[in-house]
């Protein structure tokens, strides 16, 4: 039989009768470890040689050398601004087009953040950003649906920057896209200088990416889909 020690209001209550303040466990605590989001790709064809790694939790390190000056400086901005770490490797026949190099780097990456993401557990999956680089502003939104498509209203003057042709772009981007089976939108509202256009929507897909792929603790093990998987 449990005795009972009296309160100063009259009442008795358990001697063994639990002290609080009692500690509420929250999703955030004590978080089990999270398994590393990487992915590795290579690619070999008779016109590329392209080898990708991605750390998705990573803090923006990257090693870029695809033989395009202007990719690589746009690749180091998409680390820098995801956070992620990427390695990129590319050897291509750049003196033919460097189309097809720029094409299957787009197509590596996709690639490997799709197998670093796995079955994309616990992300928010959609992410936005708008942001301006001196007279231009650009927007992006992203949706990891696994149902990829791609809108690309960015109305570039053809030209170069330096031997980087703009319509590149949109071909690398395309490419991003389709691999990673994400939804990409990309919206140029205004501005003349390209290179400031094209390095707007490499800062904003980083940065939209960033936001996407982050864990959000109370979901858990979910999905961010009513069906409870992303395909």
């Amino acid at each position: 039989m449990t005795k009972a020690k009296r309160r100063g209001n009259g009442h008795t209550a358990p001697q063994d009768e639990p002290k609080l303040p009692v500690r509420i466990q929250r999703p955030d605590d004590d978080p089990a470890p999270q398994v590393p989001r990487r992915g590795v790709v290579h690619r070999i064809t008779q016109e590329t040689d392209v080898k990708v790694a991605i750390e998705v939790d990573g803090t923006g390190k990257h090693k870029i050398d695809t033989g395009i000056p202007f990719l690589n400086h746009m690749l180091v901005t998409l680390a820098h601004h995801s956070l992620m770490d990427i390695q990129v490797l590319a050897r291509g026949d750049v003196e033919v087009d460097p189309h097809h190099t720029v094409e299957d780097i787009g197509l590596c990456l996709g690639r490997a953040l799709l197998d670093a993401l796995g079955d994309r557990q616990g992300i928010h999956r959609f992410g936005e950003c708008a942001r301006p680089f001196d007279e231009a502003l650009v927007r992006c939104h992203i949706d990891f649906s696994g149902r990829p498509q791609f809108v690309y209203r960015v109305a570039l003057a053809p030209g170069r920057i330096g031997s980087f042709d703009v319509e590149l772009a949109e071909v690398f981007f395309s490419a991003f896209a389709a691999e990673a089976r994400m939804n990409l939108h990309l919206v140029l509202e205004y501005g003349q200088n390209r290179h400031h256009i094209v390095e707007g929507c490499f800062k904003t897909l980083a940065a939209a990416i960033r936001r996407a792929v982050e864990v959000d603790p109370r979901r858990g093990q979910d999905v961010a889909s009513t069906k409870g998987r992303l395909d």
